[in-house]
């Protein structure tokens, strides 16, 4: 009986299983989650060498004319490896880390969750996958606030294959928030598309901006995909402690440099 329950535990059946419990779900990018990691033992011992977390999300990949979704590991920890998961019994340990200041937002389509699991030789692994509510960044937030003080509505965000706008992140994706214009820009643009690069001094920014066709040239220029500007602009910890009307400010003369 000893030797078939152990074969029904490395099928996964009656096997060991865990649990991730956050003591939160709401979190901006580059918080640090914290909570408890339950692990219940199943019909036989069990020798567990890690136990891991990852942050994962999905973005578009476009190919051949066609879209998939790809799921993609932002980031990973070890919560602890190297023990035994005695039949039948429960364990819990505190776990704590830090999410990512690249993690995407979850907003559009784009989800984020933590993957918790055991790592056991010659067993199926056991996981668990607990989602959550992620906001941006505080550097990224401010800039934001400052693009709808200038009268840009965001129409779309969404996680793109951009291997190189991503690679400065260590990833093969970027997280796209594209605006339409009003007020002043209403007419001088189609789109304005942002990309953050967070970090803890402050925050740079990839500036897609997409001028209106005006007149023939303009048409020719629409047609050619020479009517977008691509511009790198950063602001440090101390500009983003100014407040939103001076990132506002900022922003504005860039974008009329372009437009």
């Amino acid at each position: 009986m000893s030797m078939f329950k152990r074969m029904l535990a490395s099928a996964g059946i009656g096997a060991a299983e865990v649990n991730l419990m956050l003591h939160q779900d709401t979190v901006q990018a580059g918080d640090t989650l914290s909570g408890i990691v339950r692990i219940q033992g199943g019909r036989v011992d069990q020798k567990v060498d890690d136990v891991y977390a990852f942050v994962k999300t999905r973005y578009i990949r476009e190919h051949n004319d066609s879209k998939s979704n790809v799921e993609a590991t932002i980031a990973k920890f070890l919560l602890a490896s190297g023990f035994i998961v005695e039949a039948e019994k429960a364990y819990e340990f505190p776990v704590s880390f830090r999410l990512p200041v690249v993690t995407p937002v979850t907003m559009g389509r784009t989800p984020v969750w933590i993957q918790t699991g055991l790592d056991i030789k010659e067993a199926v692994d056991p996981k668990d996958e607990d989602y959550l509510q992620v906001l941006p960044h505080p550097h990224a937030a401010v800039v934001l606030d400052a693009v709808t003080q200038l009268g840009f509505r965001l129409r779309e965000v969404s996680c793109e294959h951009a291997p190189h706008y991503g690679k400065r992140n260590g990833l093969s994706f970027v997280q796209e928030f594209e605006f339409a214009p009003s007020s002043e820009f209403r007419g001088r643009l189609d789109e304005l598309e942002i990309m953050f690069y967070p970090d803890e001094h402050g925050v740079e920014l990839l500036l897609q901006i997409d001028r209106r066709a005006r007149g023939l040239s303009g048409l020719f220029a629409e047609a050619m995909d020479t009517d977008e500007s691509f511009v790198r602009l950063r602001f440090d910890r101390n500009q983003l402690e100014a407040g939103t009307a001076y990132i506002a400010e900022q922003l504005a003369g860039t974008i009329r440099r372009y437009a």
